[in-house]
């Protein structure tokens, strides 16, 4: 069994001072020879891989808390954490702590804790800085023990590094480099090699300024070459000297750049190549070395952006058709690392660089070179490309609307892009992502410019598709002349899946553009052949696509996808699919669920009505049977619009108002009390009102629209000024039921509107009403030459009939309805 009692967690306190499980393994402890003492060393539980590698130092205070965890700080900033799994285990290792250190287990600390500024003042007052061993061979290991020691407290630290910069010690250090490389003396140079290191971590820029210089930094390398860990020195030196060759494509006069470069290029060879990979315990303490770094790189872009004569031989050699295609590529690549460079520079100097470049001509340049065969060439102008899109599309996009102006579209700078991206030569097309992702960049509407004069993007987005979408979709139109792709390949596959995100995005973020170019060119229909496509991710771009569409709800689209039946290759591909459950089958059901959730009224009908003897068969999901189920709504509110009406008042609460005001409502209300109900008129319950109001309403409705409209042919304006002064009292009989009487009251106007002799709080379609289910057709005014009005009460409730100019169009038509009436009615209505 494996020994639970050495098994222990790994923690460190991050910048938040929150602890972080660094892995579970086993702990130990035994004589390190690289680090010179007793150590603790966990090694994983998973792999055997080194989780922790901890020299227990003679003065560094452990702690052990809650009996089963040992803290201490390993360096500024890093403490770490052991917490065991039992007891035991934690009490051996505390005994091995407290024996190195010679203290008693018995204790919780091995070290008294005095505040850091009460220990300065101590120091401050016994000695006033730390005094350095004799630089001399037979000290090295004595030194290298001094350095190690004052790594893991900051006022020691701070100590040697000024000790180290005041008696010019680095170079004395250096001197004896050379008398043990001479002797031979590997001892001499591993320790050598620690102190170098740990000089290293003090992280101290005055000491990088003497280990940098043009007299140290070849020995600083040398002396990292013997790392203890290795059987052979490395050759560092060999390779800077002779492999790496400094090239100046444009000759450098100022010789303190030239001195700057090579310094830049070779600390930062130190830090990639030479120094290992530093511990979590070191990578805060190399962080004034990266500074170096990076602030050597921002007094190179500025030197050089100041030296106008270096950037004018530059871009003159970039154009001129005589330079060599060896030179050029020198030259691009310069301009390449100019401007990655460039990237640390602060914002403002960033502009300041980039306009630089852009007045020095850098995109007529790249058009250039963009258009020339050399793919290494061409790779570079396409890095530096990105860089300026990056930067700023708004210029890059002002550019090539100038230059449309004069040349052709097959040379223009955006059209060079994406003939590349459509020729890249890569199997896995990596170039071609890339710009894609630029050209992207350039046609997003969010990072385009809106001025009182113009507007960026309806500018430049007319310039793209007249001069530039012919040649984004051609390699789409030439693979889709027939009902299958004409190549099926996996690197044409990938090239317009590319095309087709792209286009995708067109049509989320371009408005009328994609829209009038999708439709005139046929776009949708040549991209759904694409879902015959052996590859599915290719049919999944191009379904996709169809459902970004459809999900814009926009009529235009659909009207078009319903002109040219654009589901069929959806539905053959949802078919040859069959019962598998995958992506494709999914992504198919979900545009239509869309269609049915949102209720696309005219793409419901055109799917039910074409291609549900082949979809009707799919149970496993009720989409297509909702789908159905809409269709066939639809269809009855069309048969039956009365039908249509109630519902729709009864689904918003709401309908038309007449021109009659509250008040009007009211006084009319309290004029048609109970009073004016005769005494045999029947009180009608709700739930048989509702049953029977369809009954009731709509042979009145007709009786009225039929009268008016032949007082108004025969011309009897006396006739109707009669008859609306008159009260016909209509009796309609319920079958099984008690007979509710209708009063309907005709009064002369000028102008009069129909409304329900009811209070506001009950009028048809408010929320405490149970609706008007028997008015015709939907609510609204009466014509200005109609006179009548009609009101219906009940005592159970008020409901009100108006008529509506619509109704105009259908007086011929109910007019001869009429004879057509079964004799029965007829004699009701005329009785």
């Amino acid at each position: 069994m494996t020994d639970t009692r050495r098994r222990v967690k790994v923690y460190t306190l991050n910048e938040d001072r929150q602890w972080d499980d660094r892995g579970t393994g086993h702990v130990s402890s035994g004589y390190v020879e690289r680090l010179k003492g007793m150590s603790l060393l966990v090694r994983a539980e998973s792999d055997g891989s080194l989780l922790l590698e901890s020299k227990i130092n003679p003065n560094t205070a452990y702690q052990k808390q809650q009996d089963t965890l040992i803290v201490w700080s390993e360096a500024e900033n890093y403490d770490l954490a052991l917490s065991f799994q039992e007891k035991a285990g934690c009490d051996e290792i505390w005994e091995k702590i407290c024996q190195v250190q010679g203290k008693d287990p018995s204790v919780d600390i091995t070290q008294d804790l005095v505040d850091e500024s009460e220990e300065e003042r101590f120091d401050d007052m016994s000695s006033p800085g730390l005094e350095l061993p004799s630089c001399e061979l037979s000290r090295l290991e004595e030194i290298a023990e001094l350095v190690a020691s004052s790594l893991p407290s900051p006022l020691r630290r701070e100590k040697l590094a000024l000790a180290l910069e005041n008696e010019g010690y680095i170079k004395k250090l250096l001197e004896l480099f050379h008398v043990c490389e001479d002797l031979e003396n590997i001892e001499g140079l591993h320790h050598l090699y620690e102190i170098i290191k740990g000089i290293f971590l003090l992280n101290r820029t005055a000491l990088f300024e003497v280990m940098f210089s043009e007299e140290c930094i070849m020995d600083v390398i040398g002396c990292l070459e013997y790392d203890p860990a290795l059987s052979q020195p490395r050759k560092h030196r060999e390779f800077l000297t002779k492999t790496a060759k400094f090239k100046e494509v444009i000759p450098i006069s100022d010789p303190e750049l030239k001195q700057k470069i090579h310094q830049t290029y070779r600390v930062q060879y130190i830090q990639d190549m030479v120094l290992p990979t530093p511990s979590v315990f070191e990578e805060n303490m190399l962080s004034t070395l990266h500074s170096f770094i990076f602030f050597n790189k921002v007094e190179i872009v500025g030197m050089l952006q100041e030296d106008e004569k270096f950037l004018t031989d530059l871009f003159a050699q970039l154009t001129d058709e005589a330079t060599d295609e060896e030179k050029r590529q020198e030259l691009v690549n310069f301009l390449k690392e100019f401007c990655a460079f460039s990237q640390t520079l602060q914002p403002q100097n960033r502009d300041a660089f980039f306009k630089t470049l852009s007045n020095m001509g850098i995109l007529p340049a790249l058009e250039v070179i963009l258009g020339m065969d050399d793919t290494q060439v061409r790779s570079a102008a396409t890095d530096i490309f990105s860089y300026l899109v990056e930067y700023n599309p708004s210029m890059v996009r002002e550019f090539v609307m100038q230059e449309a102006q004069q040349n052709d579209d097959d040379i223009l700078l955006i059209n060079l892009i994406i003939e590349h991206m459509i020729c890249d030569t890569d199997p896995e097309l990596g170039g071609a992502v890339q710009l894609m992702g630029l050209l992207r960049t350039l046609v997003d509407p969010e990072n385009m410019l809106a001025t009182a004069n113009k507007t960026e993007k309806t500018e430049f987005l007319g310039f793209f598709y007249k001069h530039c979408m012919h040649v984004l979709t051609a390699p789409l139109l030439a693979n889709t002349t027939e009902d299958k792709p004409s190549k099926d390949d996996f690197q044409t596959a990938q090239l317009l899946a590319l095309v087709l995100e792209l286009l995708t995005f067109c049509v989320e973020h371009h408005t009328y553009h994609i829209k009038n170019y999708i439709i005139n060119k046929d776009i949708l229909r040549r991209v759904l052949v694409l879902m015959a496509s052996k590859h599915a991710f290719l049919a999944l771009c191009a379904l996709r696509f169809k459902r970004k569409i459809i999900g814009l709800k926009d009529e235009f689209y659909n009207r078009y996808i319903m002109k040219s039946f654009l589901f069929e290759p959806v539905v053959k591909a949802f078919l040859n699919n069959g019962s598998r459950y995958n992506l494709m089958n999914s992504a198919i059901i979900e545009m239509f669920e869309f269609i049915r959730v949102e209720d696309i009224k005219s793409l419901t009908a055109h799917v039910i009505e074409n291609y549900w003897k082949a979809l009707e068969d799919v149970d496993y999901v009720q989409t297509f049977k909702g789908l159905k189920l809409r269709f066939e709504q639809q269809r009855e509110r069309q048969d039956n619009p009365k039908l249509d009406s109630m519902r729709s008042i009864l689904r918003n609460h709401r309908y038309r108002r007449d021109a009659r005001t509250l008040e009007d409502e009211e006084e009319m209300w309290f004029n048609t009390d109970e009073d004016d109900m005769e005494d045999g008129e029947a009180v009608v319950s709700p739930s048989d009102k509702t049953k029977n109001d369809d009954d009731i309403m709509d042979p009145i409705s007709k009786f009225m629209e039929r009268k008016k409209c032949m007082l108004k042919r025969r011309g009897r304006k006396n006739e109707v000024k009669e008859s609306e002064e008159k009260e016909v009292l209509l009796k309609t009989n319920l079958s099984g039921r008690q007979s509710p009487s209708f009063k309907l009251s005709l009064s002369s106007g000028t102008k009069t509107n129909l409304t329900s002799q009811s209070p506001a709080t009950n009028l048809p379609g408010s929320p405490g009403s149970p609706g008007s289910p028997g008015s015709p057709g939907s609510p609204g005014s009466i014509p200005k030459n109609t006179s009548q009005t009609a009101a219906i009460t009940t005592k159970g409730g008020l409901v009100g009939l108006v008529d509506y100019p619509d109704d105009d169009e259908d007086d011929d038509e109910d007019e001869d309805k009429e004879d057509a009436l079964p004799l029965s009615k007829k004699a009701k209505f005329e009785s």
